[in-house]
């Protein structure tokens, strides 16, 4: 029996849920489904600049599990670029920090996991 999947921990949800080519309508079976954990690996090693192990740190997985997703999450990002495809963002296993983890640190909420502030955010 396999082992069930551990919840990955996400500090932000993204902006915005759906990507893709300007000037086209994207049909519902042209876009590539993208997780938010992959979402959360692109945004903390591209986009922040942290290598994987403090990504996986981060997230609360192994280092070769985000390394895993990381790899998953850039071939869907090429494969949009190459393909004119849109992605969309939604589900995959993960959980928010701010989840049950927010503490007050001098007036402000902010995640016990990351320490960043607490925002609520929504995919619009």
């Amino acid at each position: 029996m396999p082992r069930p999947n551990k919840r990955r921990y996400i500090c932000k949800l993204p902006k915005y849920g759906t990507y893709g080519p300007i000037g086209q309508r994207a049909l519902r079976d042209s876009c590539i489904r993208m997780t938010v954990d992959e979402y959360e690996t692109i945004r903390l090693i591209d986009y922040e600049g942290n290598n994987q192990e403090e990504c996986a740190m981060q997230m609360d997985v192994a280092r070769t599990t985000a390394q895993r997703i990381y790899m998953n999450a850039r071939n869907k990002i090429a494969t949009s670029l190459v393909e004119g495809k849109c992605i969309k963002i939604e589900g995959g296993h993960y959980q928010l920090c701010d989840e049950g983890r927010r503490q007050n640190f001098h007036g402000q909420g902010s995640c016990q996991h990351c320490r960043r502030p607490w925002k609520e955010e929504k995919l619009e």
